[in-house]
């Protein structure tokens, strides 16, 4: 009988200790998660009003992200910021995704024939996030932020991941993230949606004509796994003196084969629009 009460005793209490341990391990993840959206920084009061926590529990967990190397505070303006040990973290995610290694020789080579920015996205939820990129050698050109996001709906990453998601997964993004207007051009009805992305699915590529920013356009076909399931997208974009409507088409289908090699080089397949069902 003592045996057994002196086992219990050295155990770890259950319920509001460990829970309070979990709840800040959520609460700091969540402050990490904002402050990579903000590479400029955020100030204490800016941090604590976004993830609506008192000042003085957000400075603390801010604290212990510091001491473990997640997060820096720039002391002479007084705002916290990324620290390289996040940015190693991250970058084992793309090096675990061995298509973005093997996208890069593809972007690099859309940019040398199109000499426009090529990018390469993934989807997290109703965002399309962008993971790596080739710049343009133009003086004016489009230059996307690595690990920024667009919505799906209004990005042309975007909207060829989302062409080929089922009709359940596009309630989902749609419930989660509705369909905001980012410029007069943006796709803004369910019904302009869904036939948009019947269109995309015929001809094996997305545009987006100004619908994420005035004066750019995009053109961007997706990279499929094994399933056929949407994997990433690649992309082109630039002002709209140099991709003109004219151009769109000609873009399209380049972009539509080099997402196919880079999806084959995976071992993946492309789904035929014919047989796929949304």
């Amino acid at each position: 009988m003592t045996e057994v009460k002196r086992r219990t005793a050295g155990r770890p209490a259950t319920g509001k200790a460990s829970g309070g341990h979990s709840q800040s391990l959520v609460r700091g993840l969540n402050l990490l998660e904002r402050l990579s959206a903000h590479p400029e920084g955020l100030a204490l009061s800016d941090i604590a009003e976004q993830a609506d926590l008192a000042p003085s529990t957000t400075h603390r967990l801010l604290q212990a992200l510091q001491s473990q190397g997640f997060i820096t505070q720039d002391e002479d303006i007084g705002v916290w910021k990324i620290d390289v040990k996040t940015f190693r973290i991250g970058n084992s995610f793309l090096e675990a995704r061995d298509f973005v290694a093997a996208s890069r020789p593809y972007l690099r080579r859309l940019t040398y024939l199109t000499g426009e920015t090529a990018n390469l996205g993934v989807r997290d939820g109703a965002t399309a996030v962008f993971l790596a990129q080739s710049e343009s050698p133009q003086m004016m050109r489009m230059i996307t932020r690595l690990g920024s996001r667009a919505p799906l709906h209004a990005s042309g990453v975007g909207k060829a991941l989302m062409a080929w998601l089922p009709d359940d997964e596009l309630d989902r993004v749609l419930a989660e993230r509705g369909l905001e207007r980012v410029t007069e051009n943006t796709l803004s009805t369910p019904a302009d949606l869904r036939r948009a992305m019947a269109e995309i699915r015929e001809r094996g590529y997305a545009c987006d004509i100004e619908e994420h920013a005035i004066g750019l356009h995009c053109v961007a076909a997706c990279l499929h796994d094994e399933l056929g399931t949407p994997l990433g997208a690649i992309s082109v974009s630039g002002p709209v003196a140099r991709i003109p409507d004219a151009r769109l088409a000609e873009l399209g289908e380049l972009i539509r084969e080099t997402a196919a090699e880079i999806t084959a080089l995976m071992g993946g397949k492309v789904p035929d629009a014919a047989d796929f069902q949304p």
